[in-house]
């Protein structure tokens, strides 16, 4: 894959139809944002949404952010990445992650293993893997919050792709990554002056992790205290997810990634009127500069 751009999109796209996924993506391309996010959760399959991305676009890049290792052997994600890279043209990231216990155990079933351990054994699995696929070379990057998880995406992958984050774990980030690797953030934006709207919606999104064990101790880890993360999260702490004011507020933050290290920041454009549609305003401020 050649050199990856510094701005991509971050979607959860399980609300909207295919009409609209469809349009989302080419708006995406043409205004030139180079990769496509998207999350696996309880909604659409990862490799069949890719596939659907892929298909609705000339240029850009679909990135899973992430594929949960859980719901799919190694020798099928190996298969899933092979096969969209070699039908549409290098232009597949395959993101892996290890997801949450609720999504592991009490959506799908499975035990939750060691993270790292299991992450370790699932990456040997894809490297035995022989396919009679002519694929390009391989576009996997690691989900990863905490030292050992970057470090290992460093070590066996193209990077990191970190979620819920703040400039200052990008910095770190970077530092055990070493100068090469990839390091995609995602961030979230809400295109509003009004703090208390903005503030509003991050709430409303933020509210289904903090009870996540992955995702609370790396916000301990990064100096929010147990009571800011309470409820519905502090005003510092939702401020902190979540740039908001005008595009030059929005467009300080992601630079602010970008100067801490990120090689790729993935705007996520919450809509300031809460619904799930994408904000354009806000995507089309931010690919103006």
């Amino acid at each position: 894959m050649k050199g990856l751009g510094k701005l991509g999109v971050w979607i959860a796209p399980d609300a909207l139809s295919a009409t609209q996924i469809a349009e989302l993506a080419q708006g995406v391309e043409k205004l030139n944002f180079d990769v496509f996010w998207y999350p696996e959760g309880v909604g659409f399959e990862t490799f069949s949404f890719g596939g659907f991305v892929l298909a609705e676009t000339d240029r850009l890049r679909a990135a899973s952010g992430i594929a949960n290792i859980y719901a799919r052997d190694a020798v099928t994600a190996r298969a899933g990445h092979d096969t969209l890279n070699a039908l549409y043209e290098d232009r597949f990231i395959m993101g892996l992650g290890v997801s949450h216990i609720p999504l592991v155990e009490g959506f799908r079933g499975h035990g939750y293993g060691k993270p790292l351990t299991t992450m370790r054994t699932y990456l040997d699995a894809i490297d035995a893997t022989e396919l009679g696929i002519p694929a390009p070379e391989r576009n996997i990057i690691l989900a990863a919050l905490g030292p050992k998880m970057t470090a290992l995406g460093g070590e066996r992958t193209r990077g990191a792709h970190s979620y819920n984050v703040t400039p200052e774990h990008t910095a770190n980030a970077r530092k055990i990554l070493g100068p090469d690797a990839w390091l995609c953030v995602e961030q979230k934006i809400c295109l509003t002056k009004d703090a208390s709207v903005a503030r509003g919606i991050a709430s409303d999104v933020l509210e289904l992790y903090l009870p996540w064990p992955n995702y609370r101790n790396n916000w301990l880890n990064l100096g929010f205290s147990e009571e800011e993360l309470t409820g519905r999260g502090s005003a510092r702490f939702l401020d902190a997810m979540v740039a908001s004011g005008n595009a030059d507020d929005v467009r300080a933050r992601i630079k602010a990634h970008l100067d801490a290290g990120a090689s790729h920041v993935c705007v996520q454009p919450l809509n300031p009127d809460g619904t799930a549609a994408p904000d354009w305003r806000a995507l089309e401020a931010i690919a103006a500069a």
